[in-house]
């Protein structure tokens, strides 16, 4: 049995594993665990060493190997194991790098299967079963090794070989136990381990290799003989001992490209300009300088890669405008105006080019001027284009607006920055059509002209204007119609006149319209009205219809006398009346504008027209003067002889008759009226007593009251007299049937006898004259009938018969009422 644990120590032959040392995660060198760097350090950079030792005082050689397919990051300086970033970090991609370090002293190589690599040896200080050690392997499904239990030997498996390109590093857990015993009266195996690192040494098997494939290369316009284009990057498959390589091109370089045999950088050996391609492929060989292990001894290791080198175009160059002779920016062209649309400019022959290469030699072509009236055909071009120009609006081609036109044509890049443009200006001159008529400056023209002008006198101008050249915009003129023949117009200055012979009265015709029309040499035309008025000149007197007049005057009432005046119109045939003398003076006023003469208001009888004039028959005359208004203004007179009488009617039924002795019909209308009116009235009042009656249920008893007449009383009888209007000189006729006489125009009126009155008439007032309230008033009842009997006004009747003077004056103004009317109806 044995006492206590027993330590078993593993011993190897001479040839010891070297080893990293282990400074901790935060050193810079050591064996690079939880090595932590920055996303931002640059490539290139120095970022840790490798630091290990062979126990047998061998140098060692360090190495990096990354998982197949992942980037590597890091490469390793095999001998000093400085370790540099070769890739460019960025944390949000990948936050964690995982790699294989490796140390080894060169001593063992690659080995075949089967082949002893090491022997481990256990002691154990026991005796007898206790003391003998057998030896296993920890299994592992992945090992590639066995031991043997006895001696400790390690070997390869059999069928297994080691590949440094797969995996350089192997580890090896060795258990080794004694035979067993008892210890304080238990049975135990005691056992301990060792872990044994298997360096795999790469061996000269594995060809070169390019890093970073496919490679692609730019020539650009601006490069010069030596120029990098690119640079390739190889590496000996044999990562572990690798070997110096070499670069060449095997073909495709038609002379014109070189690469650098140990940097792999290639160059151009002449000016872009004069290269034949714009597409290169470059095959590019990569080979170390020493036979590979297992490859053929008479061959060297090598690999092929092609390097796709493109010629690009530099946007050094604008689009051009070229014309049949070469570069040209202004192009010009005659033609007519209005060509129709859609109409090609064939006078034009132009091109445009950009002798860049794709992109570069994009661009548009636009038009800049009036808008909408040419358009450019294409819009888009590469390279090279013929450009047309065409007619989109030919009412904008118009001599008239302007006989040049002028646009800019612009090409301008659209896919580069630079957006080279070129411009070239496009004229086109226009040659006139006869394509506008004539027209007016108004649609109508006034023309004005004095009466009794004499031949030839001016009107008015009138102006067409039409905006053709030559003879096209040359205008005549010539005038027709209806009152034309009076007027003339000038051909070509168009200047109305009248006629030489024509002389204008504007008391015969005072308006004249006609038209005039505006030609050109073809035969297009508009027309124009023309109005003339004819001024009235004040030529004509006022004149009376007699040089001595006759007037029947009722005093209160007017008499009127007219003048006429044959001018045309205002002031000239505006009269204005006056009375220039009068015997007696002072007795009449004349209204201006009528012509109505009255008497002064203070006379208001015939015994203040006798107070006045010693003459029994009161006749007086005035001379009354018609002037008319214009300038200068003419005059005239008249001698008025007037006989004063006065109106048997009084009161204002007898004035209004005296007002309306002139016109018959305002007296028969106001009849009516009051007819009318009292018609109104008794139906109102009816209705009225009806629809009280209608509402009351009860019938009221009917009252009469008799009232007997005094004894001695006589009774006084009233009839009212008729006026007759079948002739309307007998409206002032009064029929009295109970005297049985009537009245006959020419007659005088015999005195009628005074009807007993009920009462006396009211005393005068205090002021008034003793011989005018002393006379006797007379009174006169009668009745006035028209279409039906009327009531009329009682009216007092002066003594005295009625001169037949009155009466003639009154019919011969009806009868002229009477004519005048009938005349209207002819």
């Amino acid at each position: 049995s044995f006492l206590g644990k027993r330590a078993i120590s593993v011993k190897g032959q001479s040839d010891y594993a070297p080893y990293f040392y282990d400074n901790g995660p935060g050193s810079k060198n050591g064996n690079m665990a939880l090595f932590s760097i920055s996303e931002d350090t640059a490539v290139g950079t120095h970022v840790y060493v490798l630091n290990g030792t062979d126990p047998e005082g061998d140098p060692v050689r360090y190495g990096l190997m990354f998982e197949k397919g992942s980037k590597e990051y890091f490469r390793v300086d095999s001998k000093s194991g400085n370790v540099n970033l070769v890739q460019e970090l960025d944390r949000e991609i990948q936050d964690e790098i995982s790699v294989l370090v490796s140390i080894t002293d060169g001593r063992n190589k690659d080995a075949a299967a089967e082949s002893s690599i090491y022997r481990v040896q256990a002691v154990d200080k026991d005796m007898g079963s206790g003391g003998s050690v057998s030896y296993i392997l920890q299994p592992s499904p992945f090992s590639k090794f066995t031991i043997d239990g006895h001696s400790g030997i390690l070997r390869i498996k059999p069928g297994e070989t080691l590949d440094y390109e797969t995996t350089p590093t192997h580890f090896v857990t060795v258990v080794a136990k004694d035979g067993g015993g008892k210890y304080k009266g238990r049975h135990q195996v005691l056992s301990s381990t060792a872990t044994i690192t298997i360096n795999v040494i790469d061996a000269q098997d594995m060809p070169p290799s390019f890093i970073g494939t496919p490679y692609f290369g730019y020539i650009y316009e601006v490069s010069v003989p030596g120029s990098e284009i690119f640079t390739v990057l190889a590496r000996d498959g044999d990562q572990g001992n690798p070997n110096p390589i070499f670069y060449s091109i095997l073909d495709g370089s038609d002379g014109v490209f070189d690469i650098n045999g140990t940097s792999g950088c290639i160059t151009v050996t002449t000016y872009p300009t004069l290269l034949r391609k714009e597409l290169y492929e470059i095959k590019v060989k990569v080979k170390t300088n020493a036979s590979e292990i297992g490859l053929n001894d008479q061959l060297q290791a090598y690999a092929v890669t092609t390097v796709t080198v493109r010629v690009v175009d530099l946007n050094n160059h604008p689009p051009t405008f070229y014309g049949e002779n070469g570069p040209q920016n202004k192009f010009e062209v005659t033609m007519r105006e209005h060509p129709p649309a859609g109409e090609i400019l064939r006078g034009f022959k132009i091109t445009v080019n950009d002798s860049d290469q794709g992109a570069n030699a994009k661009f548009k072509l636009r038009l800049v001027g009036p808008s909408r009236v040419l358009r450019v055909v294409p819009q888009t071009v590469l390279n090279e284009a013929q450009v047309t120009i065409i007619v989109e609006d030919a009412a904008g081609i118009d001599y008239e607006k302007g006989p040049t036109l002028s646009f800019k044509l612009l090409a301008v890049e659209i896919d580069t920055p630079e957006r080279f443009s070129a411009t070239a200006d496009i004229v086109i001159n226009l040659k006139d059509t006869n394509d506008n008529v004539p027209k007016f400056t108004s649609e109508y023209y006034i023309g004005r002209i004095p009466e009794n002008s004499p031949g030839g006198s001016s009107v008015v101008s009138v102006t067409a204007n039409d905006p053709d050249s030559g003879p096209w915009g040359e205008v005549k003129y010539t005038i027709y119609g209806s009152g034309s023949d009076l007027f003339h117009i000038h051909s070509s200055s168009g200047l109305i006149t009248t006629q030489p012979w024509t002389s204008l009265d504007a008391e015969v015709r005072s308006k004249y319209n006609f038209y005039i029309k505006a030609e050109d040499s073809e035969g297009k035309y508009s027309l124009a009205e023309v109005f003339i008025t004819v001024l009235d000149m004040n030529d004509h007197p006022p004149e009376f219809n007699e040089d001595l007049l006759e007037k029947t005057m009722i005093i209160g009432a007017p008499v009127k006398v007219e003048a006429v005046d044959e001018d045309a119109e205002s002031p000239n045939n505006v009269i204005e009346y006056s009375i220039m003398t009068a015997d007696p003076d002072n007795a009449f006023e004349i209204n201006t504008d009528t012509g109505e003469i009255m008497l002064k208001p203070f006379i208001k009888s015939m015994e203040i027209v006798q107070n006045i004039t010693k003459e029994k028959e009161c006749r007086w005359s005035l001379v009354v003067q018609a002037r008319d208004r214009g300038s200068p203004s003419f005059s005239t007179t008249a001698v008025v002889n007037i006989d004063i009488t006065e109106t048997p009617l009084k009161g204002p039924m007898a004035a209004f008759l005296l007002r309306s002795r002139d016109n018959p019909m305002k007296a028969l209308g106001m009849v009516i009226g009051i007819i009318s009116v009292l018609v109104g009235v008794t139906v109102f009042i009816s209705t009225a007593i009806y629809m009280r009656n209608a509402k009351s249920n009860r019938i009221a008893p009917v009252r009469r009251i008799i009232k007997r007449r005094p004894k001695d009383q006589q009774p006084w009888t009233f009839r009212m007299p008729i006026i007759k209007f079948s002739n309307p000189a007998d409206k002032f006729l009064i029929d009295n049937p109970e005297l049985g006489l009537q009245q006959s125009s020419g007659s005088p009126w015999p005195k009628p006898p005074p009807p007993s009155a009920p009462c006396l008439p009211p005393p005068p007032p205090s002021n008034t004259r003793v011989s005018e309230w002393q006379r006797a008033v007379p009174t006169i009842s009668g009745a006035l009938v028209s279409r039906g009997s009327k009531k009329a006004k009682s009216s007092r009747r002066k003594e005295g018969n009625i001169s037949s003077a009155l009466v003639s004056e009154l019919k011969l103004k009806l009868e002229q009422k009477i004519n005048e009317n009938n005349q209207g109806y002819y």
